[in-house]
């Protein structure tokens, strides 16, 4: 039946192809563990499995037509997608770790972070993707797309507190105050915090022009 739905909604390539993607991402990390005896870059596939949670959430929404029929649910899977959504674009700043050690030659390592950050991206623009088709049946495309805009804006806010105040997504359930703290300090008091709005800005409008060459080479492949 699964199989089905994902032939019937032009899914089960798009699977196959994030399968194989993370497979090799996983058996890369393997091999690095293995061939060096150090744990180093295994934190990289728990990443990953957070990026892969936004697309998970959002191929439920579309191989699930029934919750498209309750609002309340439909509501707190869109909370949830939102929640976890700067995941999928975080790995890119696992680009930090990148450093010259005599455990594994550079480039191997510079593969093994792009390998993972590009698998993530792409989870992460499937997914909004998805979001776009579902918002397209109640809104203009100037509006989705305007939509779209700010939420890679907003993903790139989640990026830096993840980063730099060392933030989770799941701490929203641990420590809301603390967090709700830090978030509207920086809001309400932007001039004192120029580090945090400046990577806001310039990741948002990275990852815009990645966003929307995705959209492009995607269109142009149709």
């Amino acid at each position: 039946m699964l199989l089905n739905r994902l032939k019937e909604t032009h899914r089960l390539d798009e699977t196959v192809c994030m399968g194989i993607f993370t497979l090799f991402c996983f058996s890369a990390s393997l091999f690095r563990f293995y061939y060096t005896d150090t744990k180093v870059f295994l934190f990289l596939n728990w990443n990953l499995f957070l990026a892969f949670v936004p697309w998970a959430i959002a191929s439920l929404m579309v191989l699930c037509r029934k919750l498209g029929r309750s609002k309340t649910m439909l509501a707190l899977l869109i909370a949830v997608w939102l929640l976890f959504f700067p995941n999928a674009p975080y790995i890119l700043t696992d680009l930090f770790h990148l450093r010259l050690t005599s455990s594994m030659p550079v480039w191997f390592d510079l593969i093994l972070i792009l390998s993972f950050a590009w698998t993530g991206l792409m989870f992460g623009f499937l997914s909004l993707w998805d979001m776009e088709n579902m918002l397209q049946k109640y809104l203009s495309k100037f509006w989705v797309t305007a939509i779209s805009v700010l939420l890679l804006f907003v993903g790139s806010f989640g990026i830096y507190i993840g980063r730099y105040l060392r933030w989770n997504s799941w701490d929203i359930l641990t420590s809301p105050l603390q967090l709700m703290y830090d978030i509207g300090d920086r809001l309400a008091n932007p001039f004192s915090h120029p580090r945090t709005w400046g990577m806001t800005l310039f990741m948002g409008l990275f990852l815009n022009i990645l966003y929307f060459s995705f959209r492009l080479v995607r269109k142009r492949g149709r």
